[in-house]
């Protein structure tokens, strides 16, 4: 019996030159059944040649602008008249670092530049520009008189005496002259069951709220030794007689607007 004659097939190999990402070149070999396409491999080539346009740079001048943009003084123009509603602390920036640069006067004006940082708002003065905190400026000038009145009155408030129950001397005073120098005052905050110092009857809350606020709280500071005053709290800030150099220092937030005390001045005295 004849042996079955088998047809031989021969395997040629195609060689197609690819040239890596890292431009080397090697040489890949393949059987004729794996052969790359050419197509394939110039459509490869085309997608990985393919530079994507870059952003041009920013020019000199741009640069120049910018710089300018940041440090110069703001314009006339741009500024805002306000009113310190108590002594002013001018600082040289908003954080631990910064210097006092100035301290304005209760009812002297400043100009905002409209730049603020959370509770600071930024401030030019004279030739200075510097950061204070907004709760302490009006947009109107304080009435005249009022934060360096020398005028204490002691006489009993028109609204009677339920609000003086259980109050101290001191904390009696301070009602009855913040009734008669600011008579849109309607409501209080006496003796409490809370403890502290509305439970020992020396503290009042009076309750205002804005520019109301703002030229009470500076009115019991600047009279705080003829009252007894130890320590004033409005607007989420303090100022205690033993630290009284320091002017007004922040507070940390607890939570709502009362206990921020943005509704309300609190008065504790000695």
């Amino acid at each position: 019996m004849t042996a079955p004659v088998l047809a031989a097939v021969a395997v040629i190999p195609v060689a197609a030159a690819l040239e890596p990402a890292d431009g080397t070149s090697r040489t890949t070999t393949a059987t004729a059944q794996h052969a790359i396409p050419a197509d394939r491999v110039q459509a490869h080539r085309a997608s990985r040649d393919r530079v994507r346009p870059e952003p041009p740079a920013p020019s000199m001048a741009d640069v120049v602008g910018l710089a300018v943009a940041v440090d110069q003084p703001p314009a006339a123009a741009d500024l805002s008249p306000r009113w310190a509603t108590a002594d002013l602390n001018v600082w040289s920036q908003t954080d631990e670092d910064s210097r006092r640069l100035i301290v304005v006067p209760a009812g002297d004006k400043v100009q905002v530049t409209g730049i603020a940082r959370g509770p600071w708002a930024q401030v030019a003065r004279g030739d200075h520009l510097g950061w204070v905190h907004k709760a302490y400026l009006a947009r109107s000038k304080p009435t005249a008189g009022v934060a360096v009145s020398a005028h204490i009155s002691g006489a009993p408030c028109p609204d009677g005496s339920a609000v003086e129950s259980g109050l101290r001397p001191h904390t009696i005073e301070v009602y009855r002259a913040v009734c008669a120098a600011f008579p849109a005052v309607t409501s209080w905050g006496g003796l409490s069951g809370s403890g502290g110092d509305h439970g020992a009857g020396m503290a009042l809350d009076i309750m205002c709220t804005g520019s109301l606020g703002d030229a009470i709280a500076a009115y019991v500071r600047a009279h705080a030794s003829e009252l007894g005053v130890s320590y004033v709290i409005w607007s989420q800030h303090i100022w205690t007689v033993q630290r009284s150099s320091e002017g007004w220092r922040a507070m940390p937030d607890r939570g709502s607007t009362t206990a921020n005390h943005y509704d309300h001045v609190h008065v504790s005295v000695y």
